[in-house]
């Protein structure tokens, strides 16, 4: 980014008097469309967020839902939302946030390294991680057939056989999802029966296409290293092949009975972790009110994204325990940044400099002995007329 003309470090509070008018907490869809909203705003968002991290930013194979970005990765995906924010005028800080005081005005965001900033109005756009089995083959084959989203990447396995693992709602629709296009779907679930709603639940045991493993875990996903033919052309001579960094493809689990203990294999192309998701809302314990029905997920008020604080809004996967999609979360952070906008109008707030600016010319106009009609005029100075000056021009002064 710092190699980029349009990218341009955040100067620091130490340079200046006034509080943040937005600061953006988070950098992936949601935060990165409130800072594109905001800057076109004229409000200079500061985007606090880890260069690194994010759902998309992790997601190295193409993004193929997005429109208008077809065949692009998730890291290209962000880095043109980051681009574009900044030549409109965004700041970004490399930092994590950790606190927000919502006691005082303006707000003050508590960080690890920059130390504590003044804010207006806060986005919190700090997104939902995806929770995993932490067995082994989950993390090395990630993007290799080991995925959170069968939405994202079901596509990508039409007609193979695929896994899901989970036994709640969202578990459910992953596996009706993928058995529109998969082969076949298998449904591993640790207990005897699902904790889902009965109506999906009933439907995916109906399904054709659909299996279930009943009281059974994962403990291992199998994978076979993918070697192009050129590589391994090219590597037959070498005998200091780095075996970790050639990517794996998913060809099975490992299946245990969680009452006999018993181990076996199945084979898939495939495994979609559906066992809930986490926002990253606990920096805002204590701080605003969260959703009664969805643990870690924040309320929001009806059609706003107005917290139960003013000031601080969310967007994103932070309060959507429904969609969450790319897509969904930058439409919501431009909500946000519209709602921040309104907010900050609403009570003359995130303006001082420009306002303070206008009264010290007031000030020089009105006080200063100088009034509109004697205002400076460089042309008398020069004599009422100048060299190679238009006689149509010297006739108007």
């Amino acid at each position: 980014d710092e190699a980029d003309p349009d990218f341009r470090p955040w100067p620091g509070s130490s340079h200046s008097a006034y509080p943040e008018a937005v600061l953006v907490i988070g950098g992936g869809p949601a935060g990165l469309a409130a800072a594109l909203y905001a800057a076109r705003a004229g409000l200079a968002p500061l985007v606090l967020a880890p260069s690194l991290g994010g759902q998309l930013q992790g997601k190295g194979v193409d993004v193929e839902n997005y429109p208008g970005l077809p065949l692009v990765t998730g890291p290209a995906v962000v880095a043109a939302m980051r681009k574009q924010a900044a030549h409109f005028g965004a700041f970004f800080e490399d930092d994590v946030v950790f606190r927000v005081d919502a006691s005082q005005r303006p707000l003050q965001i508590h960080t690890n390294a920059t130390g504590i900033i003044a804010a207006h109005s806060i986005i919190v756009a700090t997104g939902a991680e995806s929770n995993w089995l932490g067995i082994p083959g989950e993390w090395e084959m990630r993007g290799g057939g080991v995925s959170s989203c069968a939405t994202c990447d079901g596509f990508l396995y039409a007609q193979r056989d695929v896994v899901v693992v989970g036994g709640g709602d969202a578990a459910m629709e992953d596996a009706l999802v993928l058995a529109r296009t998969s082969r076949s779907v298998t449904v591993v679930h640790r207990r005897d029966k699902f904790r889902a709603s009965k109506v999906l639940s009933d439907r995916v045991q109906n399904h054709p296409a659909i299996t279930v493993r009943w009281n059974a875990t994962v403990q291992e996903i199998l994978g076979q290293a993918v070697v192009d033919a050129n590589d391994e052309d090219d590597n037959s001579n070498d005998h200091d092949v780095d075996l970790d960094s050639i990517p794996k493809q998913v060809i099975g689990v490992v299946l245990a009975d969680t009452v006999t203990g018993e181990e076996s294999k199945l084979s898939c192309h495939a495994v979609f972790v559906a066992i809930g998701h986490t926002p990253a809302t606990a920096f805002l314990q204590g701080v605003v009110d969260f959703d009664p029905e969805h643990d870690g997920y924040l309320w929001t008020q009806p059609h706003s994204t107005q917290t139960s604080v003013p000031g601080i809004f969310a967007a994103g996967d932070v309060a959507d325990s429904v969609y969450r999609q790319a897509i969904t979360s930058a439409g919501s952070g431009a909500a946000a940044a519209l709602d921040a906008e309104r907010y900050l109008s609403e009570h003359g707030l995130g303006m001082e400099e420009e306002l303070l600016e206008a009264e010290l010319l007031a000030e020089l106009v009105n006080d200063g002995g100088m009034s509109a009609r004697e205002s400076y005029n460089a042309y008398e100075d020069a004599g009422g007329r100048m060299q190679g000056m238009k006689e149509s021009v010297a006739a108007e002064l």
